[in-house]
């Protein structure tokens, strides 16, 4: 009574409803979804060749080559042009802004040429992780100003999908609170903004492997960090057709003593994902983490082969994992040209039969079984 209306005048109001103003149209969303699923078909997985100028200094310093924007693109050249032999095995390539714009000595625009093989275009837009003020070393990843018409922009000259990479760290006192609320609403922000654009994001929450925790503790974050971020995509209204999901596989910190085997790894990946991913999401283009090649094939097969249902296809993005050996062969010799792409087919072919649950580990072998670990990595 006492708050100026009477129960009956109550009962009468009409229910407030939350209201649907659609984001984007049934036209607009197919394009999105078919855009996803090309990616993501059956024994395909995308080439992360998006290092940005610093990351490839880190990857041409140690074979001893200079890091001139000559041979990021010469280096680049020899993996876009490898032989049908990948058609089957790559359905999407990351390229950083520079790589995008460059060309094949014969004058091919590296886009062109990728489209050309009918495989998708991506594009990195985020502009790097900053620290995150009252954490404990976290950060949050910077890159929404001017994204739209960035997005645009891509979307003309031939980018089909996005990538933006958040970072969160395990240990005592992290990933806090904050640090996962404000990367999952900047990643949704992001994701909603390349919608717009016809671009489909590829969300990254990526977990770094830094630290001593074991599985239970990466898979318990990883749930809470996916859970986090699925919320703050259905806030701002993101068509989860038309995504896909970038996430860590869940391991064990690379201190951790106890070693575990691929199928507790997938066990563990698996159903972290089918607590917190909507099966509407198109695909999970696992990151390599650090993993050796070797490990990042068996552990990507391992997860195919989980006795679980799992809704969504389950595949690649992966960097350092299809590059390694390539990187080792080529030394920017010319005359290395040809051993070095040959190692990249090896690499995209067995993660291609890793996707579909059938690659055979021959062991580990040469630079295969190498880690791939930087500490805290950063690009």
């Amino acid at each position: 009574q006492g708050h100026g209306r009477t129960q009956n005048q109550l009962q009468t109001q009409p229910a407030t409803m939350t209201h649907q103003y659609p984001a984007l149209t049934p036209e607009q969303k197919k394009e999105l979804q078919d855009i996803a699923e090309r990616i993501v078909a059956p024994g395909k997985g995308i080439l992360a060749a998006d290092e940005s100028t610093g990351s490839m200094g880190k990857r041409l310093n140690p074979i001893g080559v200079e890091n001139t924007e000559e041979n990021r693109r010469r280096y680049r050249q020899l993996l876009f042009t490898a032989d049908q032999r990948i058609d089957n095995c790559i359905g999407g390539v990351i390229f950083f802004h520079e790589t995008l714009y460059q060309n094949t000595d014969d004058g091919t625009n590296f886009s062109q040429l990728i489209r050309d093989r009918d495989m998708v275009v991506g594009i990195k837009v985020d502009k790097g992780v900053v620290p995150l003020a009252g954490t404990n070393g976290e950060t949050t990843t910077q890159g929404l100003d001017g994204l739209s018409e960035r997005c645009a922009q891509y979307k003309k000259d031939g980018a089909d999908f996005a990538k933006w990479r958040s970072v969160l760290k395990i240990s005592d006192t992290t990933p806090s609170e904050l640090a996962i609320l404000e990367n999952a609403n900047v990643l949704a922000r992001y994701a909603s903004i390349c919608q717009q654009n016809g671009i489909v994001p590829i969300v990254e929450p990526e977990i770094l492997p830094d630290g001593d925790h074991d599985l239970k503790r990466c898979q318990y974050v990883s749930e809470k960090v996916l859970a986090a971020v699925y919320k703050a995509l259905s806030d701002h209204h993101v068509y989860l057709e038309g995504t896909l999901l970038k996430p860590n596989m869940v391991t064990a910190g690379h201190s951790c003593p106890t070693k575990y085997s691929g199928e507790e790894i997938a066990m563990a990946t698996v159903t972290a994902l089918r607590r917190t991913v909507p099966p509407a999401v198109t695909g999970v283009t696992f990151l390599s983490g650090g993993q050796s090649e070797e490990e990042a094939s068996v552990n990507l097969n391992a997860i195919n082969n989980c006795p679980l249902a799992k809704p969504w296809a389950l595949t690649f993005s992966y960097g350092r994992a299809l590059q390694a050996s390539a990187l080792n062969a080529w030394r920017g010799e010319l005359s290395n040209e040809k051993a070095a792409t040959e190692e990249f087919i090896k690499r995209a072919e067995a993660n291609s039969l890793a996707a579909l649950g059938k690659y055979e580990s021959s062991g580990s072998g040469t630079a295969a079984g190498q880690s791939l670990y930087v500490a805290n990595h950063t690009y």
